[in-house]
Order: C-alpha cells, then sequence, then structure tokens
C-alpha cells in the first residue's frame, strides 16, 4: 500500500510543514535553481514515476487550485493514511473494510469540526483577517515580515470586492496584478490602487497622464499590412507596386482612424505599431502602448469595460470600431515606481483592481515570496466568503483524533480499527509541527492529546479545545488567544481530498505493466515471434539432399539473435520493406536468400566462421 514513492513524497513535505520548517532547492537538467518550501510546487517539479506517487501529486495540484494553501499537509496525512491502511492490510483486514472506516471516520471528523472546533465570525475584523494572513505567512520565507505582507493582501483582497447578481459577495484575487521588480529589500514591496502595466508609452511624445480615459483593447498589431504566407500577387506593370505599398499603409492609417474617432484616448494592444501610426495618435493627443501581455489585457477589458477586439471586420465585410468597445476608467498615468517605469490604470469603472509591486535581492527570492503572496491571498479569500475559522498549531487535528478514538470503540463493526487508524493517522500533524521546530514531540503531543481529551469529557473545561502547540517556546497554549487562526474550508478540504486520495489507492489490488506499442500498433513480442517464425529455416545452397533445409534455432536463440529495435530502422535493397538494419542492408528473408550472412554480410554463407562458431 505505502509505496516507496508515497514515503520520499511525505519525507519531502514532512521536512517544509510549520512556521520552522525548512526550504528545498531543486535544480533541473538546465541548471534552473527553484527555492522553495511549497507542496504543491515541490511536486510539480520532481519527476515522480511510481503510479501511486502520481495520485498524490495531483492531489498537491487540486488543494492548490481549490484551496491554494495546506498542500503539504494534505499530501502528509494522505501518505499517513495509506501507511495506516498498510499495516491494517498486514493484518489481515480486508480493503473494503479499511475503505468503509476511512469514509466513515472523515464524515464524522468534518461533521464534528464543523460543529464544535469552529467559531463564526459574522462581522469581520480587519485584525482577525490580518492575523489569519499571518499564519499562511509565517511559514514562508517572508514570514520575519509576516505583519506587513499579510495587512497588504488583505488591503489587496478587499480591494477587489465584488457583489454579483444575487448579492453574494466575491473576492476575485485572480484580478489582482503581481508585478516582481529585482532591488531593494522586500519591505519596498507596495500595494496600488489600480491596476499595473509593465509597459511604457509607445512615444515619448504622448501624454504621460490622460484623464477620463476612454481605453481600446486591440489584440491586434497596427501595422503595415502584410499578405499571408501562401498568398501572392502576381504584378505585369512594375509601376504598380509602389500603388500596392501605399494601398498597405493606407489599410493601417484607416484603422487608425475609425479608433480615433471612436474617442478613444488610450490604446493597449499585443501586437507592434508602426512610426506612422504612432504620429497619428500624437496628433490627436492619445496614449498608445504596444506588445502589451494578453492576459493583462483580459483583465483591463473586465475592470474598465471594454471589450478584447481581435478584428475591425464586420459581417458585411466592412471594417468598424464602435466606442462601445471601449471602457473607462478615471486616470491611465505612467509613473516611475521604485526604479521601473509602469502604466498604472487607477478608478476603472466597470470593476475595481489592486496591483502588488514585490521587491527582492533576486529572481529566486521573487518568485518564492510570489508563491508566498499567493497562499495568503487565498486563505484571506477564504476567510471573507466562508467566514468561519479553526484554531491552528494542531489543535483541530489532535481534537479530532481524541474524538474520532472514543467514536470507534462505540462500533461494533470491522471498521472499528480503520476508523482508529484514520485518528491516529492524523496526528501526523502536530508531530511533525514539533519536530521541525526541534521540540520534544512526544511529550508535547501528550500534554496536547490530555487537554482536548479533558475538554470533551469535561465542561468546565470546555475552553482547552482551542489548545495547541507554541513552537517558539516548546508549549502548550490557547492558540485562540494567541491569533492562530486558519480558514475552516482549508481544513475540510484538506481531509477530504486526502482520504479520497488513499481511497483511490487502496481499492487497486494489483499492477499491471502494458507492453510498448510501436507506431503501426504491434507490440514488440508479436514482432518478434515472427522474425523468429521466418527466420527459423533458410535454405542452403550448397548442402545436398535433406541436408538443404538447416534448422536455425540455435542460432535464433544465440546472443547475437536479431530482435527488433537494435540497430538502425532502414529498407531493404530487395523487398523495399523498412526493417531494423542488418549487415549488407538486406532483410533477414531476403539476406538468406541472396545467400548472404545476415550477420557479418558475406555472400556465402558456409564461408562465414562467425557463424560457424555460433552453429
Amino acid at each position: 500500500m505505502a509505496s516507496p514513492g508515497e514515503a520520499i513524497l511525505a519525507l519531502h513535505g514532512k521536512r517544509t510543514t510549520g512556521p520552522v520548517g525548512l526550504d528545498k532547492m531543486l535544480v533541473d537538467d538546465v541548471g534552473d535553481v527553484t527555492v522553495t518550501n511549497d507542496g504543491a510546487t515541490i511536486l510539480k517539479l520532481l519527476e515522480v514515476e511510481h503510479p501511486a506517487g502520481k495520485i498524490l501529486v495531483d492531489l498537491a495540484q487540486l488543494q492548490d487550485e481549490e484551496v491554494g494553501d495546506g498542500t503539504t499537509s494534505v499530501v502528509v496525512v494522505a501518505a499517513e493514511l495509506l501507511k495506516a491502511a498498510d499495516e491494517l492490510v498486514q493484518k489481515k483486514i480486508h480493503p473494503t473494510n479499511i475503505i468503509n472506516g476511512y469514509r466513515l471516520a472523515c464524515k464524522e471528523a468534518i461533521r464534528y469540526m464543523t460543529e464544535n472546533l469552529s467559531f463564526p465570525v459574522e462581522e469581520l475584523d480587519k485584525g482577525l483577517i490580518i492575523k489569519t494572513a499571518k499564519t499562511s505567512i509565517s511559514s514562508k520565507l517572508i514570514g520575519s515580515e509576516s505583519d506587513f505582507f499579510a495587512e497588504m493582501c488583505v488591503d489587496a483582497a478587499m480591494a477587489v470586492e465584488r457583489t454579483d447578481r444575487s448579492g453574494k459577495v466575491t473576492y476575485p484575487i485572480n484580478t489582482i496584478n503581481v508585478l516582481k521588480a529585482r532591488g531593494q529589500s522586500s519591505k519596498e514591496s507596495l500595494l496600488i490602487k489600480g491596476y499595473a502595466l509593465n509597459c511604457t508609452r509607445a512615444s515619448e511624445a504622448m501624454p504621460r497622464k490622460i484623464l477620463n480615459a476612454k481605453i481600446a483593447c486591440l489584440d491586434f498589431s497596427l501595422q503595415k499590412t502584410k499578405m499571408h504566407l501562401g498568398i501572392s500577387v502576381v504584378v505585369e506593370d512594375p509601376s504598380k507596386l509602389e500603388a500596392i505599398r501605399r494601398e498597405e499603409l493606407e489599410i493601417t492609417k484607416r484603422r487608425v482612424e475609425k479608433i480615433i474617432k471612436s474617442g478613444a484616448n488610450v490604446i493597449l494592444t499585443t501586437g507592434g505599431i508602426d512610426d506612422l501610426c504612432l504620429k497619428q495618435f500624437v496628433e490627436a493627443g492619445a496614449m498608445a502602448v504596444r506588445r502589451c501581455a494578453k492576459n493583462d489585457l483580459k483583465r483591463i477589458a473586465k475592470g474598465t469595460g471594454a471589450t478584447l477586439t481581435s478584428s475591425l471586420a464586420t459581417l458585411e465585410g466592412d471594417e468598424l470600431f464602435e466606442s462601445s468597445l471601449l471602457g473607462n476608467a478615471e486616470e491611465v498615468v505612467q509613473e516611475r515606481v521604485s526604479d521601473d517605469e509602469l502604466i498604472l490604470i487607477k478608478g476603472t469603472k466597470a470593476k475595481s483592481c489592486a496591483s502588488i509591486i514585490l521587491r527582492g535581492a533576486n529572481d529566486v527570492m521573487l518568485d518564492e515570496m510570489e508563491r508566498s503572496v499567493h497562499d495568503a491571498l487565498c486563505v484571506v479569500k477564504r476567510v471573507l466568503e466562508g467566514k468561519k475559522l479553526v484554531v491552528g498549531g494542531g489543535a483541530v487535528e489532535t481534537a479530532l483524533d481524541v474524538y474520532l478514538e472514543n467514536f470507534a470503540l462505540n462500533l461494533t463493526s470491522r471498521e472499528q480499527l480503520a476508523v482508529a487508524a484514520f485518528a491516529d493517522a492524523l496526528l501526523v500533524i502536530p508531530k511533525t509541527l514539533a519536530t521541525n521546530a526541534a521540540q520534544d514531540a512526544i511529550s508535547l503531543l501528550a500534554k496536547l492529546r490530555a487537554f482536548h481529551n479533558k475538554s470533551q469529557n469535561d465542561k468546565k473545561f470546555e475552553d482547552l479545545k482551542w489548545s495547541g502547540l507554541d513552537l517558539v517556546e516548546g508549549i502548550v497554549r490557547q492558540n485562540k488567544d494567541a491569533g492562530i487562526f486558519e480558514p475552516l474550508i482549508s481544513k475540510v478540504k484538506s481531509l477530504k481530498f486526502a482520504t479520497e486520495a488513499a481511497i483511490t489507492i487502496l481499492r487497486i489490488d494489483d499492477l499491471i505493466k502494458l507492453n510498448k506499442v510501436d507506431k503501426k500498433g504491434r507490440d514488440e513480442d508479436e514482432c518478434t515471434n515472427k522474425i523468429s517464425k521466418l527466420a527459423t529455416v533458410h535454405v542452403d545452397k550448397n548442402a545436398s539432399g535433406s541436408q538443404r533445409l538447416t534448422n536455425e534455432n540455435k542460432f535464433l536463440s544465440s546472443k547475437q539473435k536479431f530482435k527488433p529495435g537494435v540497430g538502425e530502422f532502414k529498407r531493404c535493397r530487395v523487398c523495399k520493406k523498412m526493417t531494423h538494419h542488418i549487415a549488407a542492408n538486406y532483410c533477414q528473408d531476403c539476406a538468406y536468400q541472396k545467400g548472404i550472412c545476415p550477420m557479418c554480410g558475406r555472400k556465402q554463407i558456409e564461408t562465414c566462421k562467425y557463424r560457424q562458431s555460433l552453429t
């Protein structure tokens, strides 16, 4: 059940778990270096060959997409569940009973966690949300500046607050643009209310600032029109060449005039802009920006209400650009932010936007900062939308372990052992947190379990259910008062995903490796058998009588046996069939018919001493 691949993945994950977890340096075959402790990134870059290990890699990617945080924990828990299941299978417990027990335990754990271990937040306090973001950032590279980045992420998420038609408030964090700029320290990072575009004006003669901007988002270039590849124009009169060149320029000119007449004063395009077109924009007092990223234009179009236009062609065959395709913003300005010039789009009319500019010493640090900010933004989004929190520091996992152990004692079916094993597997999280912090995991875990056991059996000590680990001092404390919070949805989804991944692997009882199939759809064994049958008998011209047919089984069973896949793939001189290369470029059948030894290429088979030594 627990394969070597799963054990290695869990080991990599364990050492990066918690606020004092270590980072991994991953170097690919090109020499590119990635330093991170993000579980999804580590597993994505690893070359995992074991099929069961690939399921855990997909599990981490799913957790990253659905929740954004907890990618390491979900893999560690899944691997521990498989390890516990393997021990039960060794004790002759049927996998079906284990699967039923795991499902029952997961369902009961989620119910208990939702009803007893979480607390609702009706009116979200900004300070409470910042503490939740700090919990996520504390385990990252920027953990020492967790206060600064937590507040920045909360402000950015609140800046993109939206209300849909049903009245539900959402926080689409994918609209937040994160830019990276080398230089200065990480505390020089800043949040900008508006969309920051990593581009500049196409010409210095254009205005730096446009008020009441009418924005055109174009997905084509404003350059001289050229014919597509494969299209040719035959000109009999050389004097008409100049007229063709002028018409190519006029087509682009007319497009620019249509865009300007629509009222656009800010033009953003993914392609280039000719100097002739730049002159027209300068004369019209418009700002043009070329070679913008298409993803940026999609976000700007959503924020400003513009339509990303890929062509001016209409159904009638004409070209038209209407004012309804334009977006609106209060201000578009080119400013110097830190060391770079950026285009800032402020006051978008349709939907609000925000941008974060990260500063760091090198690209490795900036990449890890971007991953950390993404995880923190996901946590803030889950808190703002779910409005339910749980206590971190191993409190939830320990409470579930104590509860499920007592729950298992009340079961009279075979699932009792599986539920108890599920409970023990959850303790891997507080164990790993304490171990990575260089604390005594055994004594800390014993105290923590005693606190939670007392809280569940005696109502006087009910507040002890918020007890968790203090990894700095190495003690058990009230983590609710300390402000160590996590979103409830993160814990629920982690438990569900880990259980489903473990069950998926548990349902597999055998591994069948299929043969490789060649281009014609035949496997290697089939090709080998056919060639062996053809080569079993050959005609020896110099033999007499019954000896003319010579058995070649010895020859074929030798180490020099002809096999497909050995040597080059060439065409036979005689039959013109494609075959693997043998001496003199003959296939095996034609070589025998010509009296040529297929091993050395001699014209007479009987004179081949090498062949005689084999037979």
